[in-house]
């Protein structure tokens, strides 16, 4: 299976723990990392922006990025939350084996 980890920012630590809980509790991430403090440069409707935010960094399965970016949408108070994948090439075996173990199972084929 490939991994990815998926990097969300979020406007606070409430709604960055919201999130990450609700898409654990969804088996949708095997972890979810919060880093608070973060600073933030970014382009909105025609100017550049700063604000503090929170990250969240989720390891998961690729095949999850579609159900988990839904989820992340639905609870994400931003009207264009960001929400990137980048996959994992490479790491200790056995967390990659941890995070297929610990995420919902796959879909079945539908062949």
């Amino acid at each position: 299976m490939s991994h990815v980890a998926v990097c969300v920012t979020a406007p606070s630590q409430a709604e960055a723990e919201t999130i990450g809980r609700a898409v654990m509790e969804a088996r949708l991430a095997a972890s979810v990392n919060i880093v608070a403090g973060v600073s933030s440069l970014y382009w909105w409707e025609g100017v550049v922006r700063e604000a503090g935010e929170t990250m969240l960094w989720m390891k998961t399965r690729a095949d999850l990025v579609e159900p988990l970016t839904a989820r992340v949408k639905a609870l994400h108070s931003y009207a264009c939350p960001c929400v990137i994948a980048l996959p994992i090439t490479g790491g200790n075996p056995a967390y990659l084996d941890w995070i297929d173990a610990e995420t919902a199972p796959p879909e079945p084929d539908p062949a």
